[in-house]
């Protein structure tokens, strides 16, 4: 029987893929999206715990789904159910409650259920070795880039981080699969691909056959795939030469590093769990920025950790200040009990952790700034994604070093690839002028 669906997705990539797998095996079986101001029959919502602000969110939106769809069927699934399916059977109106083992099967289960009191909870452990559980796509929406999951788990055990009991060990997908779907999402019309996963830059780390990311990446490119790829975020110390070499020299690897810094201070990586240092992550930057010209280098930084001193605050902001880094994404600590950080002494004040968040928050906006600048005058190749927001007959796009560009167009082009010449900085990235073909 159809039925009308609704997802809420909340967190990371990987997230967003298992959404999309979901969507597209419920619309094959039969099912329908429903519009935004229309009930659902069946109320999917894909939780994120990453912080106590994340599940804060998670539990928002499964109040809200119970409030705006009274008679559906509503099912709180992913990180939130594996970790903490008793808190979420709490929320009056959930029906279903499900970890993150066997998502395969997801479509079919959800279905099939019904309204359920107390909740139906389905959450199994992890075993210390399972295989990669393969949930190919063939379709994103209205996306134009398309994600490709590639690995999950994680065993890093960082202080502050959940995410290890919320994605169990590390798997990875065998290349030849992956080259597989690569293929089969470029037969379907799309020019980009973002590889993702958990712990990235650890794939392979699992297989047999002792590939790591880098020798993927060289067997994509042998295959000719005929698609751009881009990478979600690494360690610093997982970028080494052979892949910075990569980038540099193939035009189909997106010029675009997203790093996993977390803190510049060695004492607080140190209580952080994290395995590199400020003086390694400034050198994999000089080394990348040295071989890869016009390149875009997002950073990841956490700040408020327990025990992060004015003076620890000042290192990040000087390192970060210092090298040619593209933009930031900042993060205030959170809490988020289960984790070791969680009883950690020398818990920072809101209003703290709060100030030094918005003075990176700023610093930020200079590097972007700075970087879309240095653009102006070159050639990019740019996706594009549609009108600009509000503004009809301006095309907006993203380049392969992640810079978000508008240029006038007298049609509607989404999903092609467009030469074009920067002109100059506007207030969310770079204006410019298509180029003839």
């Amino acid at each position: 029987m159809s039925k009308f669906f609704k997802i809420i997705t909340l967190g990371c990539k990987v997230n967003q893929y298992e959404s999309a797998f979901i969507e597209e095996s419920l619309i094959r079986k039969g099912c329908q999206r429903a519009s935004q101001d229309t009930e659902a029959e069946l109320v999917v919502i894909n939780t994120c715990i990453v912080t106590a602000k994340a599940s804060y969110q998670s539990r928002q939106a499964i109040r809200r789904a119970v409030r705006e769809n009274p008679e559906a069927t509503i099912a709180a699934i992913g990180c939130y159910g594996q970790v903490f399916p008793e808190e979420l059977s709490l929320i009056r109106g959930v029906d279903l409650i499900a970890g993150n083992m066997g998502k395969s099967s997801f479509p079919d289960l959800l279905i099939q259920t019904s309204h359920h009191n107390p909740p139906l909870i389905l959450q199994e452990d992890f075993r210390s070795s399972i295989p990669f559980e393969q949930i190919p796509i063939k379709r994103f929406g209205s996306r134009t880039r398309a994600f490709l999951k590639i690995q999950d788990g994680c065993e890093s055990l960082c202080s502050y981080c959940i995410v290890p009991k919320a994605r169990g060990p590390l798997r990875s997908l065998e290349p030849e699969k992956v080259i597989r779907n690569l293929r089969d999402l470029a037969e379907n019309g799309y020019k980009e691909a973002v590889l993702t996963g958990v712990h990235l830059g650890k794939y392979g780390s699992d297989l047999r056959n002792g590939v790591n990311l880098t020798q993927l990446l060289i067997e994509i490119g042998n295959s000719r795939c005929n698609l751009r790829i881009r990478l979600s975020s690494l360690e610093p110390d997982e970028i080494g030469s052979d892949l910075i070499e990569l980038m540099a020299t193939h035009t189909w690897l997106c010029r675009h590093f997203h790093i996993s810094l977390q803190n510049g201070d060695d004492s607080v990586l140190k209580r952080m769990n994290r395995h590199y240092s400020a003086k390694l992550f400034a050198s994999v930057v000089r080394d990348i920025t040295a071989l890869v010209p016009k390149v875009s280098i997002g950073v990841d930084v956490l700040v408020g950790f327990p025990g992060e001193t004015e003076e620890a605050f000042n290192n990040t902001f000087t390192l970060l200040q210092g090298i040619p880094i593209s933009y930031m994404h900042v993060f205030p600590y959170s809490k988020r009990e289960g984790t070791p950080a969680a009883k950690f002494s020398g818990q920072l004040d809101y209003h703290k952790t709060k100030e030094r968040a918005l003075a990176l928050r700023r610093l930020d906006k200079k590097k972007r700034k700075i970087f879309w600048s240095s653009l102006v005058g070159d050639t990019f190749d740019v996706l594009t994604e549609g009108w600009a927001p509000q503004k009809k007959k301006l095309l907006r796009g993203l380049s392969d070093n992640y810079a978000r560009f508008t240029f006038l167009s007298e049609k509607m082009n989404a999903n092609e690839i467009v030469k074009v010449r920067a002109r100059g900085v506007t207030e969310d990235g770079v204006s410019a002028r298509p180029l003839p073909d």
